[in-house]
């Protein structure tokens, strides 16, 4: 079990515990839309969600030391069923954040943190990451950890919200 600390952040694996904190966050219209997921609508479904999706030892929960409470979650995996270019071997980031934690640098702490611990553990070569082009901050949390905008655009009728709305694509080479 990897546990990576920052100055204001815990990154942990999620656990059972944290679904009525999670339901609480990921039932926000607003969070699911812009990462591409539909809102939860229980508690029982967050916590399906933490046994399947975010079980996973490339998935973190972000948790707010001051609270101890889970406020997001950050991670790495194969970049399976998305509609983007990845490159053989290149992993795919993700990352969302409670809506009262925007605009405070949260997303970018712990990004640069899981970055950090890719590159200190792993031979992966690169990474690929995609935000919706109506969500800008996360192009800015993106490029404020050292992705490079690749000139692409992607469109994902997988992804929630996705019919219509273009996704620009960024890499980190390592």
């Amino acid at each position: 079990m990897i546990i990576m600390e920052t100055e204001r952040l815990t990154l942990r694996p999620w656990l059972d515990t944290d679904a009525d904190a999670l339901f609480r966050y990921a039932s926000e219209p607003d969070i699911g839309n812009q990462a591409g997921w539909p809102p939860h609508k229980s508690v029982d479904e967050s916590r399906e969600i933490i046994r399947t999706v975010f079980n996973s030892p490339t998935v973190w929960a972000i948790v707010l030391k001051e609270t101890g409470e889970p406020i997001g979650s950050v991670g790495y995996m194969e970049s399976f069923d998305l509609n983007i270019p990845a490159r053989p071997g290149e992993a795919m980031a993700g990352y969302w954040v409670a809506k009262p934690y925007w605009n405070n640098g949260i997303c970018t702490e712990a990004l640069a943190e899981m970055i950090r611990h890719i590159r200190e553990t792993t031979q992966i070569p690169s990474l690929i990451c995609c935000h919706f082009t109506d969500n800008p901050a996360s192009g800015r949390v993106m490029e404020k950890c050292g992705f490079i905008p690749t000139g692409e655009i992607s469109i994902d009728e997988n992804q929630h919200g996705g019919k219509n709305r273009p996704m620009r694509i960024l890499r980190l080479e390592f």
